[in-house]
């Protein structure tokens, strides 16, 4: 497995970046939230010197939207942007897919660069090229398929993380130890994300990297393998944009940590994936995320925010499901019955 050409792993960040910023012949532009202007933009000292334009946004979710890709738009426009000059996001995944999507469609697109910053960002949201921003409580409802010119993944940024974080991203870690052989997935179960071990954490981002790197090269724009991908993600995203709406939103993989065990109950279901195999990641699972009780009267609503889902066609709610570690297939149709059932199997664990 290899790295995406695009990507640079290294502990330098700042000298990596320098580089790239003596080759621009207009004005630099960093996308920060108030928590990266504060954490990050001092380990990037480059950017200082450059005389680069900081755009700060608010940090969340919440703010992954239409109105603040126009704030963005209008500060680039003011600042006088143009056609060659850099944009570089500084953040997690809501910076790297909103500032990326900003990037892409301001004057039909500028160059950029992400420099991922939450360990959920440098093991996935960064990498594979999609972009998008929410729309009326759908996640990711708009957006479009474009790389960035370079990813910079350092993982002394993740020193500053609340353990929360370093949690919510090994949730993904786990999805992809279950797309290829067993040996990933005993690696990261040896791993604590509540008290990281940073030299083995920087061995494994780049692991997963390479992991994710085999789906999207193979299928950029997620026509067929890369579906797998989501693996976890149908009912997650579906229970992440319901949490919204309620006065305990869950964190991106901690959402994905629910479906998860929910998706692995259907791959027992539909593909025989071993009850023995699906107890053993349930319990990694119970061991570092919150637990949630699934109320019976949130099944239909829940089900109705999975019919958004984009892998979906023809009305039907379509899973990537695995048989085993490394054995999977896309395109999978569940009945509705089924998807509660896995609900009802996740409150009986008692994660």
């Amino acid at each position: 497995m290899n790295l995406p050409e695009n990507v640079v792993c290294t502990q330098n960040a700042d000298a990596v970046l320098s580089e790239i910023i003596k080759s621009v012949k207009s004005k630099v532009f960093v996308l920060v939230d108030e928590n990266t202007a504060r954490h990050c933009l001092p380990l990037l000292p480059c950017i200082c010197s450059s005389g680069a334009t900081v755009i700060e946004i608010k940090s969340g979710e919440q703010h992954k939207n239409l109105d603040t890709l126009s704030i963005i738009w209008s500060q680039l426009s003011n600042q006088g942007a143009d056609r060659k000059s850099l944009f570089i996001n500084l953040g997690g995944g809501v910076i790297g897919d909103m500032g990326g999507l900003a990037a892409s469609l301001f004057k039909r697109g500028i160059q950029f660069v992400n420099i991922p910053t939450t360990l959920l960002a440098q093991v996935d949201a960064s990498c594979g090229g999609k972009l998008a921003v929410d729309f009326q409580n759908f996640k990711n409802e708009i957006g479009i398929f474009r790389n960035p010119d370079k990813i910079i993944v350092d993982t002394q940024f993740l020193k500053s993380l609340p353990t929360e974080q370093i949690v919510s991203g090994y949730a993904e870690m786990i999805k992809h130890s279950l797309l290829v052989e067993r040996d990933y997935f005993e690696r990261i179960s040896q791993f604590n994300p509540k008290e990281p071990e940073w030299n083995l954490l920087s061995e494994l981002v780049e692991t997963s990297i390479k992991i994710k790197n085999e789906f999207t090269s193979a299928d950029p724009t997620e026509k067929g393998l890369r579906k797998m991908l989501n693996f976890g993600h149908t009912i997650g995203h579906a229970i992440e944009s319901y949490s919204f709406n309620t006065d305990k939103p869950l964190l991106h993989g901690e959402a994905v940590a629910i479906g998860i065990v929910c998706e692995l109950y259907l791959s027992n279901h539909y593909m025989g994936f071993p009850i023995q195999n699906l107890i053993e990641v349930a319990k990694i699972i119970g061991m570092y995320f919150k637990s949630i009780r699934f109320n019976v009267d949130i099944y239909k609503t829940l089900i109705e925010l999975m019919h958004h889902d984009k892998k979906n066609s023809e009305g039907k709610i379509s899973f990537s499901l695995v048989s085993g570690f490394g054995q999977y297939k896309y395109d999978v149709n569940c009945t509705n019955e089924d998807i509660c059932q896995s609900f009802s199997f996740y409150n009986q664990m008692n994660l």
